[in-house]
């Protein structure tokens, strides 16, 4: 005796979508697609990302001329420099003014305070390098011990100026600095000088304290020119440069 069973139909997949038979009801079963991807605009102005390779290697017009270059525009063309101010004047340094402030102090008896209004650094430094050349010609090198002591005179001559002052003394530390160095120069002559007189006798002693005498007369007049107050303590502000030069001297002599 035979039993038959119950075979369900077999469909096969045809070339497109599968569709599998399951409970009389078909159901249809996708091929996965790729993931959405934008179109590329053809237009695009990046080469890469739209592999137009033609307009990658189009001619681009040239920058426009800088300052240096050749141009005939207002601001490209040939630099000119006649425009642009001296290395010196851009530094702060003004050689006609030193050489003015350093020619007033050449004579002792008539001081004129008028170019020392605008004070600088620039002269001093300059007089500074020359006193240490000079004795280092003679052996002696003080570098280190004339700046420290240009700087302590500097805040000596300050302090003591603007207590002699009081509320009326406007004298600031720059323009004592700049006063004491330019009038740093009888003692940079005293100690060229110094190399060509013998090292002991009363010559070399009458030559530097004419030399201080002439530094302290002209630092005084200077001192009570262009700050305000200390004209009736001229004696007090003298009494301390000539100590201040002659300690300079000190290092000339000895």
């Amino acid at each position: 005796m035979t039993k038959e069973f119950a075979v369900p139909p077999v469909v096969f997949p045809s070339v497109g979508n599968p569709t599998v038979a399951s409970g009389g009801n078909i159901q249809q079963r996708r091929v996965p697609i790729a993931p959405f991807q934008p179109p590329r605009p053809s237009n695009s102005g990046i080469p890469f990302m739209s592999f137009d390779i033609g307009s990658a290697a189009a001619p681009r017009p040239p920058p426009p001329a800088g300052p240096i270059g050749g141009g005939t525009g207002p601001i490209g063309g040939v630099a000119n420099f006649d425009d642009e101010e001296p290395l010196l004047d851009e530094l702060g340094i003004h050689p006609d003014q030193i050489w003015k402030k350093t020619k007033s102090i050449l004579n002792p008896f008539r001081v004129n305070p008028t170019f020392h209004k605008d004070s600088d650094l620039s002269g001093p430094i300059f007089l500074y390098l020359s006193f240490c050349l000079f004795q280092l010609l003679a052996g002696k090198i003080q570098f280190g011990v004339i700046l420290g002591w240009i700087v302590v005179s500097s805040i000596f001559l300050y302090i003591v100026f603007n207590m002699l002052a009081g509320r009326h003394g406007n004298l600031n530390l720059h323009t004592c600095t700049s006063v004491i160095g330019y009038c740093l120069l009888p003692v940079v002559i005293l100690s060229a000088v110094s190399l060509f007189v013998p090292q002991n006798g009363a010559i070399r002693f009458g030559i530097a304290g004419v030399f201080v005498i002439w530094a302290t007369r002209a630092c005084t007049n200077l001192m009570v020119a262009v700050a305000d107050g200390g004209e009736e303590h001229r004696g007090l502000i003298a009494y301390a440069c000539f100590l201040i030069y002659t300690l300079f001297s000190l290092l000339v002599i000895f």
